[in-house]
């Protein structure tokens, strides 16, 4: 599946509720369901900076595609990085660079979290983005402009 794809999907399962309480109970549903970070794993150095609560991000380059596991002591929190990781995980670099990721403004959910939350999810963005371009690079042997 795409991201592009996955992001609809994402719209689409949203859409389902009309109250955001509901979405908030969705959104800790999926967190129950994130691919779980190891425990060796939960380290300072896997630490999303910028986040209000503790957020830990793995990535494993394994044929040419990444992938995330994550963890946080904030189930909504854990929510958001599920979502995340469900929409770019075992995807290549480039696409991961590429995708626009408009399904967060699409579900609204940048409208509804508190600037913490929402300068959370921007750190993991960016973290994320950061794994993709590193990766990029060394598969590459370019720096990307």
């Amino acid at each position: 599946m795409t991201i592009a794809e996955t992001e609809q999907q994402i719209i689409d399962e949203f859409a389902n509720f009309d109250e955001w309480l509901d979405r908030y109970a969705y959104l800790i549903d999926l967190g129950r369901d994130c691919p779980q970070i190891d425990e060796a794993d939960k380290t300072d150095k896997n630490l999303i900076r910028g986040c209000q609560s503790r957020v830990w991000l793995s990535c494993k380059y394994a044929d040419g595609r990444l992938h995330f596991r994550a963890d946080s002591d904030a189930v909504i929190t854990r929510g958001i990085i599920a979502l995340l990781i469900r929409t770019l995980d075992n995807h290549t670099p480039e696409e991961i660079l590429n995708a626009e990721l408009s399904f967060i403004d699409a579900i609204g959910l940048r409208e509804h979290l508190s600037p913490t939350r929402s300068n959370g999810l921007n750190a993991m963005i960016k973290q994320i983005r950061t794994y993709a371009l590193a990766y990029d690079i060394l598969s590459s042997g370019k720096a990307r402009s």
